[in-house]
């Protein structure tokens, strides 16, 4: 019984995902679709990689990313320049000068707090770096979106961040103090701590194929 629903959650997961894909194709993303991560990492070395001839790369905070392994992959090229900008060992400023220098690379990784299925990104960030090159700065951009991200509006896009994905990310970064970590539910806090801070609705690539989406066949990320 348990493959069968494995099976039937992979055929709706297909469904779902090129509905997503021709939809955003209409709004000129690249798109590629993977089974699963080890195959989102693949299509990424081999076939979108080799065309960008990309010098440099940077990337934003993404639990789906990190699970591809294409990160450990890009750190051992050869002639690549990475530019790090989550090291714990560096003290703020320094990070915050990594992420401004990190919007002038050739490659930007990320991923998305939601995708609709109109073919359209949501995001909401704390200090707007992912968000801003997303949408200007790194000559291409790569985001990683598994299908648990997929809503049917940019309106569920946004109650899915603020009461699923934000205190969810929340509660990984034991440091802050934010009061979504308690209530497990958006409230709108005042906190310094605050990782809500900028909205991005990305309803094209411009230019057409400057932001390529790898969409994954399974439950990724928050």
């Amino acid at each position: 019984m348990k493959d069968a629903m494995e099976d039937c959650s992979e055929t709706i997961g297909r469904h779902r995902l090129e509905t997503c894909r021709r939809a955003l194709e209409k709004n000129h993303f690249e798109v590629y679709l993977a089974a699963h991560c080890a195959e989102a990492r693949e299509i990424t070395l081999d076939k979108i990689l080799p065309g960008l001839g990309a010098k440099s790369v940077s990337w934003g905070d993404s639990l789906t990313l990190y699970a591809t392994g294409v990160l450990d992959a890009l750190k051992e090229k050869t002639g690549l320049h990475v530019i790090e900008t989550f090291s714990e060992s560096l003290p703020r400023e320094k990070i915050l000068a990594r992420r401004r220098e990190a919007l002038g690379v050739d490659l930007f990784l990320a991923g998305t707090n939601a995708v609709t299925e109109t073919g359209k990104l949501v995001n909401l960030d704390m200090v707007g770096n992912r968000v801003s090159a997303i949408t200007f700065g790194p000559k291409y951009v790569v985001l990683f979106i598994g299908r648990n991200k997929i809503v049917s509006s940019v309106a569920e896009g946004m109650q899915r961040i603020r009461n699923v994905a934000a205190p969810l990310n929340a509660m990984r970064h034991h440091h802050l103090q934010i009061p979504c970590q308690e209530t497990s539910r958006c409230t709108d806090c005042d906190s310094p701590d605050r990782i809500c801070n900028t909205w991005c609705i990305t309803e094209k690539s411009h230019p057409g194929g400057r932001i390529k989406v790898v969409l994954i066949n399974s439950d990724e990320g928050l």
